[in-house]
């Protein structure tokens, strides 16, 4: 083979990587915290905007449950994921040089909201609700910060119990909706759900005040973030995992953030959930 006929070959096979690695598609997932069609419609939108930024095909991928948006993350079938406090910590530990990127400006002071069926008699108080004890009581995803992370760990310390000790029953409802609708419906008489999906609901009608209320509010923590995987770089590009990071900072869009709901993204580092991680850890839900 000549000498030109081995540049040109070069050539050609140079211009096939690039070609492959630019028509790559960049695939994300979202922890299933509320009813699916919404997340769809929500998520849509983001690959929409992230595949218009970033110059690549964006895809999302829906998961049925938190750990299932944890293995994805893990077995590289999808490069970012849109978690909670606790599955981001769970999932950065399972992939080497994984980071926390952004996170929604309300994220940095995230709170769950303790709901009460009405005819526990319980109303709204700044006390921890001590006389939830003995009654029937669930909680979100058991992967959730909000949903079951925090609400454990404030139970925990107030009754020196774990929750199948303090409460006649206990279930997980799978996700921040569905407590809403078992604790209304009186299936449980007290449950623990994310702050912001109760007034999303509560302004849409779904959400009837007279059968259910929030009694109490915990003190804030960190919560959802975006959290990317360490080896972008290296299969969509130089400076990629930047690149992901600005588009989702600059992610100014009202109707897009509205759906999340979020005002902003701001960004965010793995020291940001230390006390996530460590409060799992103090709880036992970390190795």
């Amino acid at each position: 083979m000549s000498n030109l006929s081995r540049l040109i070959l070069s050539t050609v096979l140079c211009l096939a990587a690039s070609l492959s690695a630019q028509a790559e598609t960049f695939t994300f997932t979202a922890i299933p915290d509320a009813d699916a069609s919404r997340l769809q419609e929500r998520f849509d939108k983001v690959a929409d905007y992230l595949s218009a930024e970033l110059g690549v095909e964006v895809k999302y991928i829906p998961v049925k449950s938190y750990a299932a948006a944890i293995t994805a993350f893990k077995n590289n079938q999808v490069q970012l994921a849109w978690f909670g406090g606790l599955s981001g910590v769970q999932a950065r530990r399972l992939v080497v040089n994984s980071e926390a990127i952004a996170q929604g400006y309300e994220d940095q002071l995230f709170k769950t909201y303790f709901i009460a069926h009405h005819s526990t008699g319980l109303t709204e108080a700044d006390a921890f609700p001590a006389d939830i004890q003995g009654k029937t009581f669930t909680f979100g995803s058991k992967g959730s910060t909000s949903g079951r992370l925090m609400p454990e760990f404030h139970i925990r310390e107030q009754f020196n119990m774990a929750p199948e000790q303090a409460f006649a029953r206990v279930g997980f409802s799978g996700d921040h909706s569905q407590t809403i609708a078992q604790v209304q419906a009186g299936a449980y008489q007290v449950g623990a759900v994310n702050y912001q999906v109760w007034e999303t609901e509560l302004a849409s009608g779904k959400i009837d005040p007279s059968k259910v209320s929030v009694i109490w509010r915990t003190p804030t923590y960190p919560d959802y973030q975006w959290t990317i995987r360490g080896d972008v770089d290296a299969r969509y590009g130089d400076n990629f995992k930047a690149r992901v990071t600005q588009a989702l900072l600059n992610m100014t869009d009202p109707d897009l953030l509205a759906s999340f709901p979020r005002q902003s993204f701001i960004p965010a580092s793995n020291q940001d959930y230390a006390p996530i991680e460590n409060t799992a850890q103090a709880i036992g839900l970390l190795d």
